[in-house]
């Protein structure tokens, strides 16, 4: 009876395969992800960008820090050793043979297999003489030789072949498994306990407790949730919250405590050197007792920061605590952003007037000082700063000027060359290329906006209650770039022309010069031309009366019938003219229609389109990973290399209230497209808004743009509607019928009666 048998591979043939296949999971991965990139590639880059960022501090410690070459040949060495060991498993897998072959007689035999009985036994006698046990032959061989005579001449050792593929009949199925027999082998058994308990009952639970342990400590973007809830208790305490305070409450992150985090440290010159600072910065209140804002590792945080917010020189046992402190600066005001927007939709989402959201002004201040930490200045300095070889004294020249008022980078740009030039005579010409070359790589951004309510019938009608979308269409270049445009265009309006045009042409404002107020004003206050009254249409021409004096009375009755004549053709006239102007007007009205139709048709097709793009833009926002590496900041003082990222919101400075949540566009390379939604007003009227985009590095380049919704009553819900109107197919049937015998008793009556 056939049955199942396992057995272990004493041969180590089909453990060959588990180890080839379970190296191959290993090796090809790790050499994906793990395999060094090319370092050339890096150094070509830094050596490109050196012209406009060889003076930030991020690029000098990247040159100045040793390469770690050891690190990126040893995982090199461990992979090709890993690649080797494959090969090599494969190269056995490929090399071993077939444990199950099919059972064939005549191979056996060394015959064909349409050989006579008399063949088959001719060649049995031969070979059993030759490998007979007594005549010092192989055993194993004869009794092969032997099954397989019997195979081909014992009736049921043949049919036994024929149906279950071996002379002997059924046999037991055999599964290998693919391990080597030693492992289940008496004499090593203790030693496979002993390996298996530590791996799966003191290794793996190790390495999962200490993962679990890390993960529960630390939120999606890697701060520890202990700090989220000291920001969130500190927020809501204090409602609104000035740069001070927002300074204290950001070095009260458990981030730069050692007992929290092993990368923070604290050192005995703390104690000396910490309440030096303090006495030259000035204006610190350390009389305060909220902790842990006045624990010692945020009262060092907190002067730290402060010191390099005012460009002051610090000790260099402080300056690598400074930098550790200045890079997880940019992610923790961040989240206390995410803080504030979650309290402000805690708020709107409670009917409690005890509970106070916080204000517009904490976020915007957040904002503001992710600016100052990236750049390294303090809350009122000029945005000029920012550039290289411009400090204190020299900034005084510039923004002293009396003929050029310099206040912003955008004014600086929209001097003439000669005028800059002028304007920043004590730098050197090598200064003065650095400065343009530095200027040039700001990023200009303009900003496209359009409102409307997607999933509703007419998109540009807002009602009351209804999700507005606003898209905003953010389009980046480089003040290079637009200065270049500025040029030409300049160039080719200041050609040879009269004086006056020349003087026009040169008080044009800049592409990216904010519009004065003033100047709408004016717009808006100019009258309006009144429009032409079309002329009235001339009064018809009467035939003049020619009358004669002449005494036969016949002359004169004659030319009153002509004039009677005149009359009636005139008047024939002006009929053929009213049915010629009625039947134009009759024309124009129905091309009227056929172009309110065919604009009804275009509106339709237009938000449909607009509809599938902002489906379209919904599911490529979920498949497409965009990288979060646009373009590198320009920062003198930052110790890390910063992205340029931006904030991107809605908000009525009437109200000083949120009116949109505020996105972190973190793709912007060229162009990008936001959806920022809301609901509509609960009132119907005209609503001004703002439209913010903040940038998170740089200050003085953030973009305002107003808008302006018109928000309607909703629409009431119909109470009867025709498609609501269905009839059961029964029921128009018993409708037919009635109505067919109703007729049909009608015309039999009417035959009674003429009769």
């Amino acid at each position: 009876m056939a049955g199942q048998q396992f057995q272990y591979d004493d041969s180590g043939n089909t453990f060959f395969y588990f180890l080839t296949s379970f190296v191959g999971l290993i090796v090809i991965p790790a050499t994906y992800y793990l395999w060094p990139r090319d370092q050339h590639a890096e150094q070509n880059r830094l050596k490109n960008i050196r012209k406009v960022y060889g003076r930030c501090l991020w690029y000098r410690l990247r040159l100045l820090k040793p390469q770690q070459n050891i690190i990126p040949t040893v995982k090199k060495i461990i992979l090709l050793a890993g690649w080797a060991l494959f090969l090599f498993l494969a190269y056995k897998v490929s090399k071993t043979d077939r444990e199950y072959q099919e059972y064939n007689p005549y191979e056996v035999l060394h015959l064909d297999p349409g050989a006579t009985v008399s063949e088959i036994r001719k060649q049995y006698r031969a070979l059993s003489l030759k490998y007979h046990p007594d005549k010092g032959g192989d055993e194993v061989m004869f009794m092969r030789i032997a099954k397989a005579y019997a195979a081909l001449t014992d009736e049921e050792s043949r049919k036994n072949w024929e149906e279950f593929g071996n002379p002997d009949g059924p046999q037991a199925t055999s599964f290998g498994i693919a391990l080597p027999a030693w492992i289940v082998d008496q004499k090593n058994s203790i030693l496979v306990l002993l390996v298996y308990g530590l791996a799966f009952m003191v290794i793996l639970p190790v390495v999962v407790g200490s993962w679990w342990y890390r993960s529960i400590r630390y939120s999606g973007d890697q701060i520890l949730i202990r700090t989220t809830q000291i920001y969130t208790y500190f927020v809501y305490k204090t409602r609104n919250m000035d740069m001070k305070r927002l300074e204290m409450v950001l070095a009260g992150a458990s981030e730069f405590d050692p007992q929290y985090n092993k990368d923070a440290t604290s050192r005995p010159t703390d104690n000396i050197q910490i309440p030096q600072l303090i006495r030259e910065i000035g204006g610190i209140n350390l009389k305060k007792n909220e902790p842990p804002l006045t624990c010692p590792y945020s009262l060092k945080a907190r002067v730290l920061l402060l010191a390099h917010l005012a460009r002051m020189k610090i000790p260099e046992t402080l300056e690598e605590d400074q930098q550790f402190i200045l890079k997880k600066c940019p992610a923790l005001l961040q989240e206390m952003i995410n803080v504030i927007c979650q309290l402000i939709i805690m708020a709107r989402s409670r009917e409690e007037r005890e509970f106070r959201a916080p204000s517009l002004g904490s976020l915007e201040n957040c904002m503001k000082l992710s600016q100052m930490t990236v750049q390294g200045l303090q809350q009122f300095k000029s945005p000029l700063l920012q550039l290289p070889h411009i400090e204190e004294d020299n900034h005084r020249r510039v923004s002293n000027n009396k003929k050029h008022k310099i206040k912003s980078i955008q004014d600086l740009v929209s001097l003439k060359e000669s005028d800059r030039h002028n304007l920043l005579h004590f730098l050197e010409d090598e200064k003065y290329d650095e400065v343009m070359a530095v200027l040039g790589s700001f990023p200009h951004v303009t900003m496209d906006i359009k409102s409307q309510v997607l999933d509703d019938e007419d998109s540009n009608n807002i009602t009351v209650g209804s999700l507005v979308t606003v898209l905003v269409t953010l389009t980046r270049q480089t003040m290079a770039e637009v200065f270049e445009k500025e040029q030409s265009i300049c160039a080719a309006e200041e050609q040879p022309t009269e004086d006056g045009q020349g003087d026009a042409n040169r008080v044009k404002s800049k592409g990216w010069q904010q519009k004065n107020k003033g100047t709408k004003k004016a717009a808006k206050s100019k009258k309006k031309k009144p429009l032409k009254k079309k002329p009235a249409p001339p009064p018809l021409q009467q035939p003049k009366q020619q009358k004669q004096k002449q005494a036969n009375g016949e002359v004169v009755v004659k030319e009153e019938d002509e004039e009677i004549s005149d009359k009636g053709s005139e008047s024939d006239e002006e009929e053929t003219n009213r049915d010629s102007q009625s039947e134009k007007e009759d024309g124009s009205d129905r091309d009227s229609d056929r172009e309110q139709d065919e604009k009804h048709n275009k509106d339709d097709e237009a938000e449909w389109q607009e509809l599938q793009q902002s489906i379209q833009r919904k599911e490529r926002a979920l498949l497409e990973t965009k990288s979060k590496i646009t373009h590198p900041v320009y920062s003198l003082y930052f110790p890390e290399e910063k992205q340029e990222w931006w904030w991107l919101y809605i908000a009525d400075r009437k109200e000083q209230t949120l009116v949109s949540m505020p996105y972190h566009v973190c793709t912007l390379k060229d162009r990008e497209e936001v959806e920022l939604k809301f609901p509509a007003p609960g009132k119907p009227g005209n609503y001004q808004y703002t439209v913010y985009l903040r940038s998170d590095s740089y200050m003085g380049l953030d973009q305002i743009k107003p808008l302006k919704l018109e928000v309607h009553e909703a629409k009431p819900v119909p109470e009867n509607h025709p498609q609501w109107d269905t009839v059961v197919e029964g029921d128009e049937d018993q409708e037919d019928s009635e109505g067919f015998e109703d007729s049909f008793e009608e015309e039999e009556e009417e035959e009674e009666e003429d009769d």
